[in-house]
């Protein structure tokens, strides 16, 4: 098992990760680019980082290590779509729906139950969430909507994958995030030629874009995998889009809304809880060398 200290530095690590993603946003609005050009653009500075940095092999690539790539790429291009076709309130609400998925799945998946406390947990993330985007969200744009809800069951399926993969023995978490974002990278890459190419502030914040807000975060990533459960994996994050708003409005002035300050405060007072509450044995995952094909009541 864990040790209690492997767990909090996990935690935090988690933390981080969601500081560093939720910087997207503020970034994404200094570049003028086609969104299918800033994802590939991104990716490919965050793979060449990631490459750089770990220089990982590419031989024997498990199944799972594709799953979490492909959830990887999935996620990041779904998301992108779903901001076009509906409101960026309803698509970030609906790809947070994940920790639903990973608490239904993750038993079946990976012998990881969700407990009452994590459900308790996801409802108010949910809630707050819903508050804090209150004065944006539609009924609209249901295409948009069902893509947004894509996007979470992708996010889901990479923190199970990646999960998976960070508990074998051996493995190298940092693999399939470069995979993934190679991917990205080339799927995006026919969109760099829709207009005109970004300014030098533009690079400026695609630079910054891969290095800090998806390499660094995915550092944090892959090393807290191994000692986090599924349900910390996507809970702890989930400041992501309450953090994105809060820059913008630093950067360009655009405040929140009273309901989003509560909303805001209701999501981040339920993560800590829940990091504060999940201490007994049961809830401490299980250390990176348990057998993932044992039945889940030998591994308990």
């Amino acid at each position: 098992m864990s040790t209690e200290h492997e767990h909090r530095r996990a935690l935090s690590l988690l933390l981080l990760c969601g500081v560093f993603w939720s910087t997207a946003g503020v970034l994404i609005k200094l570049v003028d680019w086609h969104p299918g050009a800033i994802w590939s653009a991104r990716c490919a500075i965050a793979a060449a980082v990631l490459y750089a940095i770990r220089r990982p092999s590419f031989t024997n690539i498990s199944r799972a290590e594709w799953g979490a790539a492909v959830a990887l790429a999935a996620t990041t291009g779904l998301f992108i779509l779903a901001n076009k076709l509906t409101t960026a309130a309803n698509a970030i609400l609906i790809q947070y729906s994940a920790p639903v998925w990973v608490a239904l799945l993750g038993s079946w998946f990976l012998g990881e139950r969700a407990r009452r406390l994590d459900w308790l947990a996801i409802v108010m993330v949910l809630g707050g969430i819903t508050l804090f985007f209150f004065d944006q969200l539609s009924l609209d744009h249901a295409a948009g909507n069902l893509v947004a809800m894509a996007a979470g069951v992708a996010f889901a399926f990479g923190a199970m994958t990646m999960r998976m993969v960070g508990r074998t023995p051996g493995s190298d978490p940092i693999r399939p995030l470069l995979l993934g974002n190679l991917i990205g990278a080339v799927l995006g890459a026919p969109f760099w030629g829709f207009g005109d190419f970004p300014d030098a502030t533009g690079w400026g914040a695609l630079l910054v874009l891969g290095l800090v807000q998806q390499a660094a975060a995915y550092f944090c990533y892959a090393a807290a995998v191994r000692h986090a459960t599924a349900i910390e994996v996507m809970l702890i994050p989930v400041i992501e889009p309450i953090l994105s708003p809060l820059w913008v409005a630093i950067a360009f002035g655009e405040w929140p809304s009273g309901w989003a300050l509560v909303g805001g405060t209701i999501v981040v007072g339920a993560v800590t809880l829940r990091a504060v509450l999940a201490r007994t044995p049961r809830s401490r995952p299980r250390e990176a060398n348990d057998d993932a094909r044992q039945p889940a009541q030998q591994r308990e």
